[in-house]
């Protein structure tokens, strides 16, 4: 058995060993909306592990087809206190998280065992999603950042999901759309509760230089980069444009590998719940091409993004 003190196994450095460029999926929230489900709710995603499950494992199926390395479960929403506000206990909560990582589980492993993979794929990763403090209020708090609580607070509220997702069977945490240093920390520190488990730690940023509350990108990669359970930093739910600044400036204070799947550069309004403008200006593989030149080792993407994006930059890895 693995000591407690041991350094906890790395999926994405024994995938990046093996390949330059790890495919994260896309978008899972608003890919369900586009086939029909209703997440005009506070759990938004996680809503379909209640009404939904199968359609959920369709859509990590879909995007292990187009190309996808890894999924990333639908637990960014869920949590003891949004569950509880529609009825739910916490041994049944528990139990919604965890079915969530088993649905993509599931559609990794039925995906593995059907594919034609001709040694050109690894067994694609499974991440379960850690959703900032401000998912759970669902006021869209996630793009500020400014939540009125302390870092106990928010090391309060993110154990006990922490906790199950890390007992979950996934291969590695997801902590995205962090808008905040003091939250990456809080996060970094639960962490080290659950020693033999690994996460990423990708911020919300508002420009092409801080976070959404207004750090620095590099002090936060900086303070993050010692620690042997972050596997990847990075960045989501964030303009396409400013994804490349973000990345040259986190490589300069970090050797972690870097990810970067964001948003499709439109503007949500949490107030309405819908998005706005239009898209990047540029399609996401030859986005995908500028982020990896700027070091990402880690592509995909965020909202509003679908399986044919992410096709696009697999079509575009497979000639580079």
């Amino acid at each position: 058995m693995r000591s407690s003190h041991a350094t906890p196994a790395d999926p994405i450095a024994e995938f990046l060993s093996q390949r330059p460029l790890l495919l994260l999926d896309g978008a899972l929230a608003t890919e369900l909306e586009s086939r029909g489900a209703d997440l005009r709710d506070p759990l938004w995603s996680a809503k379909s592990l209640i009404e939904r499950p199968q359609l959920i494992k369709d859509v990590h199926r879909d995007y292990f087809d187009a190309g996808a390395d890894l999924a990333t479960t639908a637990t960014y929403q869920a949590s003891f206190e949004g569950f509880g506000r529609r009825g739910i206990d916490r041994e049944h909560a528990g139990q919604l998280m965890r079915l969530a990582v088993d649905l993509a589980v599931a559609a990794r492993d039925e995906f593995w065992t059907h594919a034609v993979h001709a040694n050109a794929r690894i067994r694609p990763l499974v991440a379960a999603s850690v959703g900032p403090y401000g998912a759970m209020l669902a006021d869209g708090s996630e793009y500020h950042g400014r939540y009125g609580v302390d870092a106990r607070a928010l090391r309060d509220f993110h154990r006990p999901r922490i906790a199950v997702l890390a007992a979950s069977g996934a291969d590695l945490l997801a902590f995205e759309t962090i808008p905040s240093l003091i939250e990456a920390l809080a996060l970094a520190e639960v962490l080290k509760e659950f020693p033999q488990t690994v996460a990423w730690m990708s911020f919300s940023c508002r420009d092409d230089r801080t976070t959404c509350e207004g750090q620095d990108i590099g002090e936060c990669a900086a303070r993050l980069s010692e620690n042997p359970q972050i596997a990847a930093i990075g960045v989501n739910c964030t303009a396409p444009d400013f994804v490349r600044p973000l990345l040259e400036r986190l490589r300069e204070n970090t050797r972690k590998p870097l990810l970067a799947y964001p948003n499709s550069g439109e503007h949500y309004d949490a107030d309405e719940k819908r998005w706005h403008g239009d898209g990047a200006h540029e399609d996401f593989a030859t986005a995908a091409r500028t982020w990896h030149a700027a070091g990402a080792r880690l592509i995909g993407g965020c909202c509003r993004t679908s399986p044919k994006d992410i096709r696009a930059i697999k079509a575009w890895a497979a000639l580079a």
